[in-house]
């Protein structure tokens, strides 16, 4: 977070009426808002393979998965906002390119890999969704896409698989050549529709 951003907050947090905070609200989102299809990749079953392996185990996977997915990120007009343990965030600017990406990152891990060991073997999950986004630039981002990439990515979509969210679905091309399954969870109070890629 930027020390600008962290002065809005803090101003934000002791300005006495709604006005006051209703003219921050409206400065942070001009200097930082940003409309962006958000990916957010899962690498599944680590706390397993951490207990049965050890954490030089768990490190060198992740690090394997950051050397497959920041150049694939870049090759399909994207760019990594950060990673996090064993999850990588990244945005794009619509949808087909983050769905493009995710695909690529899934067939990158499965030739990946076919060198290496099963214990060693990479399965990522993906979500995505698209919408109007805080974005800092390199470290990190907030707003309701990235909660919902985060939940579908994280929490819902099994190994391998790629959840797009309908708001990002809706914005595919009509020529696109992705199909899919579409889904509904119920996950911490909140409906999501979501839309399981085909690839």
């Amino acid at each position: 977070m930027t020390e600008t951003l962290r002065e809005f907050l803090l101003e934000y947090s002791h300005a006495k009426d709604e006005d006051a905070r209703d003219c921050i609200e409206a400065e942070v989102w001009r200097q930082y808002g940003a409309e962006r299809t958000v990916l957010v990749l899962d690498m599944s079953g680590f706390s397993l393979l951490t207990r049965r392996h050890g954490v030089v185990h768990y490190l060198s996977m992740v690090r394997r998965m950051h050397e497959t997915v920041r150049p694939i990120v870049h090759e399909f007009g994207g760019s990594m906002v950060k990673f996090e343990a064993d999850n990588a965030f990244a945005v794009f600017p619509e949808p087909e390119a983050g769905v493009r990406a995710a695909i690529a990152v899934n067939t990158a891990a499965a030739v990946e890999n076919a060198g290496h060991a099963a214990e060693f073997g990479i399965q990522l999950s993906s979500g995505i969704d698209h919408g109007l986004i805080l974005l800092i630039e390199g470290q990190d981002f907030f707003g309701d896409a990235v909660n919902v990439a985060s939940k579908l990515g994280e929490d819902l979509a099994e190994p391998g698989e790629i959840l797009v969210s309908k708001a990002a679905a809706d914005l595919l091309p009509p020529t696109s050549k992705y199909g899919g399954n579409p889904v509904e969870f119920s996950i911490s109070g909140i409906n999501l529709d979501a839309l399981s890629i085909k690839y």
